[in-house]
């Protein structure tokens, strides 16, 4: 239980580092989708002109390496049922636990005190001073429920992966 938890923090330590360092380097418009709709307005002419750097490129290489090693948490706390006999329900409420908590994470430290409370993402784009969409909490309900189905779904098939080749 205790690897449960300490997996389940490293994700959120993991998720916050992507965050920031997209949120310095700009690696790639796709990233302000998540954004309300008037900050990416705001944005997107900042975006729209942004030269390719190598503080993008960098940015890009950072967070290839953040998703690698989320997924290696997963397969090491794959593994290390296995090494366990952890059966389907083991892997199962192991993967939920961190899973949910991560949802947890975001739902309540990133989008409700970063995004709304913080003034984090104004301090780095300072054309987005006024928005609307900062003070408006669960702006992404459809997509955070979305997410929230599909934990469920891939915990279970993660549990059967691992308990099939374990």
């Amino acid at each position: 239980m205790i690897l449960t938890i300490l997996l389940s923090l490293g994700m959120m330590a993991l998720l916050f580092l992507a965050i920031w360092s997209a949120t310095l380097t700009l690696p790639f418009k796709a990233l302000i989708k998540s954004f309300p709709k008037d900050v990416q307005e705001k944005l997107s002419p900042r975006l729209d002109h942004l030269p390719i750097s190598g503080k993008r490129v960098f940015g890009v290489m950072i967070l290839i390496l953040l998703v690698a090693a989320m997924l290696g948490l997963v397969v090491w706390g794959g593994i290390d049922g296995m090494r366990h006999d952890y059966n389907f329900g083991n892997f199962l409420l192991r993967f939920l636990i961190i899973f949910v908590g991560v949802k947890a994470f975001d739902i309540i430290v990133l989008d409700y005190f970063l995004l709304t409370k913080s003034r984090f993402f104004q301090h780095y784009f300072p054309e987005t001073e006024g928005c609307a969409g900062w003070k408006d909490f669960g702006f992404n309900r459809k997509e955070q429920l979305k997410q929230c189905i599909a934990i469920p779904i891939c915990c279970s098939a993660l549990a059967g992966i691992f308990t099939i080749i374990g």
